[in-house]
């Protein structure tokens, strides 16, 4: 790590690195302020201010490693891309690179969070992994790509939101770390669903109004009678083929599933939450990852229990607008639960 003893001042470096009439010594000025910081990247924004100077600002910047398990189901696998690395000619590896680095994007520009622990970790990530392997997992440590059946999944590194959905789970991990069960499971699940969401309209510079709200579009193959895996704004809709079945997931409270498989269905009762997030979020309009994004993530990262349920995330949202925001965005924040049964007209607790 740089010695904070240099006999070059980090203010002269930075002025120097302004520098027209001595382009080499700027080069290099700029190079060393780049350096020595093994612990996380940046970058050097280059602009011009009101009157007329250049303007040099450090900026975060992803860290991004990319590996092919070659149809093994060995992690990490051989690297094949590093952060500054030209695409290769796998289109896979450079979907996930592309991925990982929207997903860092919209977090720093929503959230100001440097990467999943807003502190710059690395982003890694294994393509090809297994054979035939039909899904995209969150390890604890990395991103993991399966390349699907090709009946039914095609490659799942092509949808930003299943990109940004399983580097949500690391989110959460560094935050609230939600239990992977019942409530604070199907919360995990929908606010991984949330960023996910986030990361394809923020890449897409999409309002609430024009996006899909679906996640994972683009992964089924043209034989599956289905456009996503699921559907934020319509739970229940995403699917409904002759071989899978129809979506199974619930949008309001009272059609709450009692089920001891999937960890108690968290994958199934997220639709719940989801819906209340894109209800916000449509009805507060303009980008979702601002108002609305930035309520559930107060929420998320504001002393949220690790068992929380549905009611005590609806009121961390209710309370985040207010201080946030003001009145306008809690009530939407507030009439979203409501619609969901999770809240009823005066906030009071509902069944399930």
């Amino acid at each position: 790590m740089e010695s904070a003893h240099g006999i070059i001042p980090a203010s002269l470096r930075a002025r120097l690195a302004q520098s027209g009439r001595f382009p080499k010594a700027a080069d290099a000025a700029r190079q060393t302020l780049l350096a020595g910081r093994p612990q996380f990247r940046a970058r050097l924004n280059l602009s011009i201010d009101e009157h007329g100077d250049l303007v040099a600002e450090l900026t975060d910047a992803p860290n991004r490693t990319i590996s092919d398990a070659n149809g093994t189901e060995t992690l990490p696998g051989a690297v094949v891309r590093n952060e500054d690395d030209p695409p290769v000619d796998d289109a896979s590896v450079n979907e996930a690179f592309d991925g990982l680095g929207a997903t860092f994007e919209m977090l720093l520009a929503a959230f100001q969070r440097n990467s999943l622990d807003s502190a710059g970790i690395g982003l890694d990530a294994t393509v090809h992994y297994g054979t035939d392997y039909d899904n995209a997992f969150w390890d604890g440590e990395r991103m993991v790509f399966g390349d699907g059946d090709g009946e039914v999944f095609q490659g799942f590194t092509r949808s930003i939101s299943v990109i940004g959905h399983e580097l949500g789970h690391g989110v959460i991990q560094h935050t609230a770390n939600l239990e992977y069960q019942g409530q604070p499971g199907a919360l995990n699940e929908s606010m991984a669903d949330v960023l996910g969401a986030l990361t394809e309209q923020f890449a897409l510079g999409q309002t609430a109004d024009a996006a899909t709200w679906l996640i994972g579009a683009g992964i089924f193959t043209d034989e599956v009678q289905g456009q996503a895996l699921r559907s934020m704004i319509e739970p229940g809709t995403a699917y409904d083929d002759d071989e899978l079945g129809k979506d199974p997931q619930p949008a309001h409270m009272s059609d709450f599933v009692q089920t001891t498989e999937d960890n108690g269905g968290v994958h199934i009762n997220s639709g719940i939450p989801n819906r209340a997030f894109a209800l916000t979020a449509r009805a507060l309009g303009g980008n979702a990852w601002e108002r609305a994004g930035t309520v559930w993530y107060r929420a998320l990262t504001g002393g949220l229990s690790q068992a929380a349920t549905f009611r005590a995330f609806a009121d961390a949202t209710v309370e985040a607008a207010e201080r946030e925001y003001g009145e306008e965005v809690t009530a939407a924040v507030r009439d979203a639960w409501t619609t969901v049964g999770v809240l009823d007209a005066e906030g009071a607790r509902r069944a399930g």
